[in-house]
């Protein structure tokens, strides 16, 4: 890895040049970030990026020994065989593993000791599980995809991914109607509905992979202009519980509808795969939403170093502290000075957050990857990739940012990316367009459950999209269209 930016980059370059595993990084991001798998597809084709003579039965085995090392393959093999029981084992080990004793916090220098056993301590041990439950989920939808090749659409396969259950995300969202419908007529239950909504789900945050940033058990503002804007919801077909459960009869009809097509021991493969999908594919969200348990622990854990450090003068702020490295942190408690380091660190902090255009793929020369291998559509048309199948026409609105935003019923939301700080806006949205993303991607997945149509990995969506614009989003076809004024 590298930092670069304030960001985590990582060199993939023995990975292309690898003949055994290059095409993993295509494959991978075929179903996760749609745009960058068409960079990797082209970079095979770059003759410095040839593959490198050695044994691939040898690179082979490298891969698998890490694979095993990293304990994921019983637990996939637990999870099909035993779906719902593995996924409840599963989720009781990460409620233990979160609260797991760190060890002494009593002064500033245990903090940084206990923050430490809890970042490289925990997670490690938290994700082969996560990701193993969520793994099983996708090899039973790919396996399915493939045995039903010719009896099931595209459009099909993605409807029987639509109200998911397990789902984190959306069950925080879904929570989130309910108390917004429950407080409309009684307004003074609200800081009690909200307590209660905090307890579980207060470690998230808009942009909740910044340390740095508020979580919601500290801020909720954003929560309660979230809860502000489902009370104007009036209508109950556009009811989130309301879309969310039809979404999941649409999916137990079109697996009925399948497995009607199919017979013998085809029909009873298929049948048993599907059960797995809907058992397992929600928990697609889990790996992130207990990882940031963690990161809200951490940083409860760290936020009083702040204190210290600030009471003696070492930083300006309490906040600072989100701005120094462990090891700075630890050379200011020893009396080291470090305001000239934070205002430049805040500095460049500031700066990248105006930055519009990430590069995806960056080549050792500097050379933005996507911008090099950018061809324009000859038709001129905004195509994506289709991630959750119907048709929506509405009035766009372009975001950059969920914070205090404000989506009409109705309305199409364009964003850049998205983490679940947006997704009480996809309640409201007819349907969703995004710059980033697959088909597995964040967005996708909480576009699919609430049977919104998506079109993802569209570039420069939110530039070629002007807010107001009439559009048609077809999530089938992965087009978005803007209506002749």
């Amino acid at each position: 890895m590298a930092d670069a930016g304030l960001r985590l980059w990582i060199d993939l370059t023995g990975v292309l040049r690898n003949s055994a595993v290059r095409q993993i990084p295509v494959r991978v991001f075929s179903i996760m970030e749609a745009r960058s798998s068409g960079i990797y597809a082209r970079l095979l084709e770059d003759p410095r990026l040839a593959p490198r003579r050695g044994s691939r039965l040898r690179s082979i085995g490298t891969v698998l020994r890490a694979v095993e090392h990293a304990g994921v393959p019983p637990w996939v093999i637990r999870a099909l065989l035993r779906p719902e029981a593995t996924r409840e084992r599963v989720l009781r080990d990460m409620d233990a593993m979160v609260s797991s004793d760190v060890g002494p916090v009593a002064t500033p220098a245990e903090r940084l000791d206990a923050f430490q056993r809890l970042i490289t301590g925990v997670p490690p041990r938290m994700f082969p599980r996560l990701v193993a439950v969520a793994l099983a989920g996708l090899v039973s939808y790919n396996l399915v995809s493939r045995l039903l090749r010719g009896v099931a659409s595209d459009d099909e396969m993605r409807t029987v991914l639509r109200g998911l259950p397990f789902n984190p995300t959306t069950e925080m969202d879904l929570d989130l109607w309910r108390i917004a419908r429950s407080t409309r007529d009684d307004p003074q239950s609200l800081k009690r509905e909200l307590e209660t909504f905090l307890t579980r789900y207060g470690h998230r945050a808009v942009a909740e992979i910044d340390l740095g940033l508020p979580r919601w058990s500290e801020d909720p503002a954003h929560l309660l202009g979230a809860i502000a804007n489902y009370q104007r919801l009036d209508t109950a077909a556009l009811a989130p519980d309301a879309q969310f459960a039809r979404g999941a009869r649409e999916a137990d009809a079109t697996i009925a509808s399948l497995l009607s097509r199919v017979h013998g021991p085809r029909r009873f493969l298929a049948r048993r795969l599907l059960r797995r999908v809907r058992a397992l594919a929600g928990m697609r969200e889990a790996p992130k939403f207990h990882v940031v348990r963690i990161f809200a622990r951490g940083r409860a854990i760290l936020a009083p170093v702040g204190v210290a450090l600030a009471a003696d003068g070492r930083i300006a702020a309490a906040e600072d502290i989100w701005f120094l490295t462990l090891p700075d942190a630890r050379s200011a408690l020893a009396g080291e000075d470090m305001h000239a380091r934070v205002a430049e660190r805040r500095a460049e902090y500031r700066r990248e957050e105006r930055r519009r255009h990430i590069p995806r793929v960056l080549l050792s020369d500097g050379t933005d990857a996507e911008a090099a291998f950018a061809t324009a559509a000859a038709d001129g048309a905004i195509r994506g990739t289709p991630a959750s199948p119907g048709t929506a026409r509405g009035a766009a609105h372009v975001m950059l940012s969920p914070v205090d935003a404000r989506l009409e019923p109705g309305e199409v939301l364009v964003a850049p990316a998205t983490d679940p700080g947006w997704t009480p806006l996809f309640l409201t949205a007819s349907a969703l367009v995004m710059e980033m993303g697959g088909m597995m991607s964040h967005g996708a997945v909480v576009a699919r459950e609430y049977g919104i149509p998506a079109v993802v990995g569209v570039p420069d969506a939110t530039t070629r999209i002007t807010t107001g614009e009439q559009i048609v989003v077809d999530g089938s076809a992965g087009t978005v269209a803007l209506e002749a004024r």
